[in-house]
């Protein structure tokens, strides 16, 4: 299996751990987790940042969302469509300027939204929608119905990621 993963990620180093887990599957072998996988490259030393692929956040043109969230709260979750005009033109971009944190690119490790977005991702397991309407209403229910317990279990494990990124030099961790 490990032969398989490392020759699947030689022949196209932008394939993800799911793509990856994928192209491995055999019947007479167990699965390998998406999480084995990442292991399996990292001390292979395919996780340079070549080895990395770009992301679609969360839409992929089905319903894009914006969510956010605090220790006190769930935020709303709020449609939006990347590349509008609206959402480039200078006006908006002066108004949402900050002082940038240096920060590893796609690091979904210290991004805990990202964990949020796999958590809604599982709520909706299973679930089908015939238009954007539906989607939205299905993604709307499951983001209310995730507890405070589960958004204060990820803040808290915070400390330890931000260490573990720093233990591993920006490289993925287990997180």
């Amino acid at each position: 299996m490990d032969r398989n993963i490392l020759r699947s990620c030689r022949e196209d180093p932008r394939r993800t751990s799911t793509d990856i887990q994928v192209f491995v599957t055999s019947p007479n072998e167990p699965v390998p987790s998406r999480r084995t996988i990442r292991r399996r490259l990292q001390v292979a030393g395919l996780y340079a940042p070549q080895y990395q692929c770009p992301t679609v956040k969360h839409g992929g043109g089905s319903e894009m969302v914006w969510g956010c969230f605090s220790d006190t709260s769930m935020g709303p979750l709020k449609r939006i469509q990347d590349n509008d005009p609206k959402h480039t033109s200078g006006h908006v971009a002066n108004w949402f300027r900050v002082d940038l944190l240096e920060w590893p690119s796609q690091s979904p490790d210290l991004n805990p939204i990202e964990h949020m977005w796999e958590e809604l991702e599982q709520r909706l397991k299973g679930f089908r929608a015939s238009n954007a309407n539906q989607i939205f209403a299905q993604l709307e229910a499951a983001w209310k119905s995730i507890p405070m317990t589960v958004v204060q279990t990820l803040l808290d494990s915070m400390p330890r990621r931000c260490q573990a990124v720093i233990d591993a030099k920006g490289y993925p961790t287990k997180y």
